[in-house]
């Protein structure tokens, strides 16, 4: 029962404790920046206990004296001179080796349209379709409107209050959320692209063009074809980009 008394072997058991109900006992697991901050604060603990007291404080250094001194420790302090060493190099090599990673993804940012796609369980050629809410000029200014409403109600989130990609929940997002003040993007874009891209999403996209992890939501559920070409219109006067027009036959 004296060995159990040791204030060493009893802070070397908490420890231990500690460690292993903070790695393996917690479900799910934490991360290990997070187990290094709950183990300071138990080593934190740990010390102010054994030294609360003079008598305790000894009691604690005994074990690390008489090993460091003793003669009858010397095997004992011959492998820890090996052991210590190595751990401290394991460590140290683990740290620094390169780790295997995953390839990175190679994709395209804008792959080809299909010819056409299946809406509401009707067929939209996507070649050569324009925007048919722009042949009403009178009524442009209200379509508009409307798809700023829509943009606000839907899109906003991830796309940002200024169409940058800059949403609340872009930081979560892998790739970022498409950013439209970006003349790289719907301003090289037609129209009919970005229908596509809104009605279908990310679970929409053509497998040959994959790996793909696009958060982009197929809207077609949620969203008539008016209104997605309302939103569209929004996009374009929010920005001040003008969509690719078809090439004239």
């Amino acid at each position: 029962m004296t060995l159990f008394r040791s204030r060493f072997l009893q802070a070397a058991a908490v420890v231990v404790l500690a460690f292993c109900a903070l790695r393996f006992g917690i479900q799910p697991p934490v991360p290990w920046s997070v187990i290094k901050i709950y183990l300071f604060v138990v080593l934190a603990a740990v010390f102010i206990y054994v030294s609360s007291d003079s008598d305790s404080w000894r009691s604690f250094l005994a074990p690390i004296r008489s090993t460091l001194v003793d003669p009858d420790r010397r095997v004992l302090r011959g492998a820890l001179m090996i052991v210590v060493p190595l751990l401290v190099g394991y460590y140290a090599y683990s740290q620094a080796a390169a780790r295997p990673e995953a390839p990175p993804e190679l994709r395209a940012v804008h792959p080809a349209p299909p010819a056409s796609i299946q809406f509401r369980g009707k067929e939209l050629s996507i070649q050569g379709l324009d925007n048919p809410l722009r042949k009403d000029a009178a009524t442009l200014p209200k379509q508009v409107a409307a798809g700023g409403e829509i943009y606000i109600r839907n899109c906003v989130y991830c796309h940002g209050d200024n169409l940058d990609g800059h949403g609340r929940f872009a930081p979560a997002l892998n790739p970022p959320p498409a950013n439209f003040q970006d003349p790289g993007t719907i301003a090289m874009l037609q129209e009919s692209y970005l229908f596509w891209r809104i009605a279908k999403g990310g679970p929409g996209l053509p497998k040959e063009s994959g790996p793909w992890s696009s958060a982009m939501p197929a809207w077609e559920d949620r969203l008539d074809e008016t209104r997605i070409w309302q939103v569209i219109l929004y996009l374009y006067d929010a920005t001040g980009q003008h969509p690719r027009r078809w090439e004239a036959k």
